[in-house]
């Protein structure tokens, strides 16, 4: 029971430390990823309401 407890007690298992750190990695990653495709987005839909504003105004008014 003694062997038990200390091997309990002995620290974490390398593996479960080396995936841990692969997944965090995953993360900032996955975090980045989703930063730069939001910027690219907002860029996007910045470009889409000013050439829909440049419509509008180019519009001639309806003859009535």
């Amino acid at each position: 029971m003694a062997k038990a407890l200390l091997g309990h007690v002995g620290g974490p298992d390398p593996r479960m430390v080396s995936e841990m750190r692969r997944l965090q990695q995953r993360i900032r990653d996955l975090e980045a990823e989703l930063n730069r495709l939001q910027a690219q987005n907002d860029a996007l839909a910045a470009q889409t309401r000013d050439e829909a504003l440049v419509r509008l105004q180019d519009r001639e008014p309806a003859l009535t």
